[in-house]
């Protein structure tokens, strides 16, 4: 499985509890959370059906009920199951392994619904998938240096040299920071833990191997975990002439009136 391979399935983390959005998270989940004319998780979606990812799988746990609303209006664009979590909040790598029936692609995406990403390049999905090497890697993380990360008050996550991802570890600074998007090998989560975990302890297994690759962005991305990330996230758009990609249209409700 190198290079270039098709990838249909994705899934969206969008189980958070959103507390530190408040006010925003008051009386609707973090991934409603409205920006440059949508919700946060329509930009994501846009993006994914852009990049032809058909199979979208979503976490739900915090006020879950608006989530499955506002996703079956986009039921006419995917194939979109709830991953339910409202009784047991699994974090990243618990969500996954609980999700991992749904998944039926091999690899898949998995992403963050709380951030923006620019680029004047090609769909960073496609992108990804023609970097795809299924004989060398489990996971493969898309980077972001910090001269081209907005609203991010982080001192970066990790060092990769084109062929070796580290951690920051105790190190003051580490030159990319994690955009939230990865390509997954459902080989990442054997033998995973039960319950809630994080994907670190996923990752740092397959680190030890030398099986967790990364990939640079070179667009623009921000970081919308904060309420003022709205309105500076908002402020560089405009003042930069960038227009988010429409996406009313691509709605169910759009599109039947």
């Amino acid at each position: 499985m190198n290079g270039n391979v098709k990838i249909d399935t994705a899934m969206v983390m969008s189980a958070g509890l959103g507390t530190r959005m408040r006010p925003l998270t008051d009386n609707r989940p973090k991934p409603l959370v409205e920006l440059a004319g949508g919700a946060l998780i329509d930009h994501v979606l846009t993006a994914l059906h852009q990049g032809d990812v058909k199979n979208i799988v979503v976490n739900v746990h915090y006020l879950a009920d608006q989530m499955e609303e506002h996703l079956s209006g986009w039921d006419d664009q995917f194939n979109i199951k709830i991953s339910d979590e409202r009784h047991a909040l699994m974090e990243t790598g618990g969500g996954l392994v609980k999700a991992q029936h749904m998944l039926q692609g091999d690899p898949f995406f998995c992403l963050n619904s709380d951030n923006l990403w620019v680029s004047k390049d090609k769909n960073i999905f496609q992108e990804m998938a023609q970097l795809w090497r299924g004989d060398v890697m489990d996971a493969l993380l898309l980077l972001v240096p910090h001269e081209n990360a907005h609203n991010h008050i982080g001192r970066g996550d990790f060092n990769w040299d084109g062929q070796n991802l580290t951690r920051r570890g105790d190190d003051d600074y580490a030159p990319y920071i994690f955009s939230g998007i990865q390509i997954i090998s459902h080989n990442l989560l054997k033998n995973a833990p039960n319950g809630p975990f994080s994907t670190n302890i996923l990752w740092d297994k397959a680190m030890e191997d030398g099986r967790v690759h990364a990939h640079i962005f070179n667009g623009q991305w921000f970081d919308i975990g904060r309420p003022e990330a709205i309105a500076q996230t908002e402020e560089y758009l405009r003042e930069n002439k960038i227009e988010m990609p429409a996406f009313a249209h691509l709605k169910k409700d759009s599109v039947n009136g």
